[in-house]
């Protein structure tokens, strides 16, 4: 289970967080939407992105993270969002591969 946080430009109406698997809708005063909540894997975000891409919404960030196992780092470029996975490693900098 992954917790999301989705943030696109314009307001999506409250009543559309079932059609966006059951995420928290939250409007921002800078007029932005913030989704938020669990998703069941990598697979489950990319549907809810794809379906915000075809109500025609600018993504502004994606955050993910895996509960407990890793931290995501969000690259956004030229409105195209990479998402980049941190794994905790327990070994020194020195010895990761």
């Amino acid at each position: 289970m992954e917790l999301v946080e989705i943030s696109v430009r314009g307001h999506i109406a409250e009543d559309w967080s079932g059609w966006l698997g059951g995420l928290t809708v939250t409007h921002t005063q800078d007029g932005e939407t913030v989704l938020s909540g669990p998703v069941r894997d990598q697979a489950a975000l990319r549907g809810l992105l794809d379906r915000i891409a075809d109500l025609g919404f600018q993504l502004s960030s994606v955050a993910s993270t895996r509960q407990g196992e890793m931290e995501s780092e969000v690259h956004t470029r030229n409105a195209n969002t990479v998402l980049t996975e941190r794994k905790e490693l327990s070994c020194p900098p020195e010895q990761q591969q």
